[in-house]
């Protein structure tokens, strides 16, 4: 075995350390804390950090898939825990995770690792550069989420912590913000499709059939709901277009109803809708003033919002999201287009003006945790960044992160051929949509340019 490496992050925080130590042990810190190009999954996981328990965890190696056992070793509460590799790909990986103080507000995060490689100075010699690149990339995303999750869930300290009910939580959102949540001290519980019994923390619901288990939700304090099939899974016929609409209109109308029969009702429903509600803005800019458009998915975007009126005339404040483009590594339309552009196929689109309205996937969590905590917001709000570009211009961005050209590109009449009216739609339509109430509200955006979203969420 190789002597072992050294490696240490750290990165002030904006609370104590009691609270930056409690962040760490609750629900959900390890998915939370896994960058989204990591290709991370959790097989096992206890449910403390005491010495003895292990999380096992699926990653990469390249393109190969490797199993990797931690045990935790050691547990000073509100000072550092530590856990020590037991099966992996490193010959030896000690991390110490401290906590340290910087008064009685702030604190300091250390993330100090004794790592070596397998076949010794040969190993070091040949994977020593890119393992230490890779560590360092991991650490920079996970101490600037954590310090953003924690100035998030500062911002509302005084406020009591909530208990929180979302559909669609294994999608794209829901895999982050219910982790978000717990880890900011909230409570959630899943809407989900299992037939039979469920487990602790989860809510039967069948939408088809109209069907909600009531008193399962009984005493929550607010609802999420994100639920509704994909737009860009194929061509539009018409049993995809119906498709589309009845996953939106008819689970929304079903929980709408359903929390409106509630003896104790939420005081808020978050539900998903998207800036296809405006449909192709041209180079108008838009906000949550502008009329709707008059392609199908603005009638989409209608129909699923107007579906969430029982909840709104039965006193339950109503935030409809507005959702653009969500940009992560981790899923989404960015993973899509990753392959292409690593490839240096990637380009514009069309003619490339066509305007792309954007936002980072921890904006997005942002943005419903506002919508959450804040009374003072209810109706449409655009959950977009403050600077939509064209297209062209986020070909030429993305090419410059990963370091290819951008120069291929996609001509309309292809797109068309390929992907008939879903391509025109999605992919040569498009629409300049601001964040208007979020700049009132004075939302704190981590990620307002999209070159800095694009290096975060790629590890670049």
């Amino acid at each position: 075995m190789s002597k072992p490496q050294a490696f240490l992050a750290r990165s002030p925080m904006p609370v104590a350390a009691a609270e930056l130590f409690a962040w760490h042990t609750r629900e959900g810190a390890f998915q939370r804390l896994s960058p989204p190009w990591e290709r991370t999954e959790v097989l096992e996981q206890g449910r403390s950090l005491a010495p003895g328990t292990r999380v096992v965890v699926r990653t990469h190696v390249g393109p190969v898939p490797q199993r990797l056992v931690a045990e935790h070793t050691e547990y000073v509460e509100g000072s550092h825990f530590q856990d020590r590799q037991v099966e992996g790909p490193f010959a030896e990986w000690v991390h110490t995770h401290r906590m340290v103080p910087d008064g009685e507000r702030q604190s300091f995060l250390e993330d100090d690792i004794a790592y070596a490689l397998p076949l010794g100075s040969l190993g070091s010699a040949v994977a020593g550069a890119s393992v230490e690149k890779r560590i360092r990339r991991m650490f920079a995303y996970r101490h600037a989420l954590t310090r953003a999750d924690l100035e998030r869930h500062a911002a509302f300290a005084d406020r009591p912590r909530l208990e929180v009910a979302i559909s669609g939580a294994s999608g794209l959102l829901g895999q982050s913000l219910a982790p978000f949540l717990t880890t900011g001290g909230h409570r959630v519980r899943r809407l989900v499709r299992e037939s039979g019994s469920v487990g602790t923390g989860k809510v039967r619901w069948d939408p088809a059939r109209g069907e909600l288990d009531l008193a399962a939700l009984e005493g929550v304090d607010a609802v999420v709901h994100l639920a509704g099939a994909p737009i860009s899974d194929g061509r539009w016929n018409p049993a995809r277009k119906r498709l589309i609409l009845e996953s939106r209109q008819g689970p929304t109308r079903v929980l709408c109803e359903g929390l409106a029969r509630l003896a104790t009702r939420p005081r808020v429903l978050v539900s998903a809708s998207a800036v296809g509600y405006y449909g192709d803005g041209g180079e108008a800019s838009l906000d949550e003033e502008s009329p709707s458009g008059t392609d199908f998915l603005a009638g989409v975007c209608r129909e699923w919002e107007d579906a969430t009126a029982p909840a709104r005339e039965a006193g339950i404040r109503v935030v409809n999201l507005r959702i653009g483009v969500v940009l992560t590594s981790g899923g989404g339309a960015l993973a899509k287009m990753l392959p292409a552009f690593q490839a240096g196929a990637g380009g514009r689109i069309g003619s490339g003006r066509q305007w792309m309205s954007w936002i980072s996937l921890e904006d997005l969590v942002g943005m419903v945790h506002l919508a959450l905590m804040r009374e003072d917001v209810s109706g449409p709000l655009n959950a977009t960044a403050p600077a939509p570009v064209r297209q062209e211009e986020f070909a030429r961005t993305l090419g410059r992160v990963l370091h290819r050209p951008a120069v291929a590109p996609l001509p309309a009449f292809a797109v068309k051929a390929l992907f008939g009216e879903m391509g025109e739609a999605l992919l040569l339509g498009g629409a300049r949509v601001m964040p208007a109430r979020a700049g009132q509200l004075g939302f704190p955006f981590l990620h307002p340019e999209l070159e800095a979203c694009l290096r975060f969420t790629l590890g670049h």
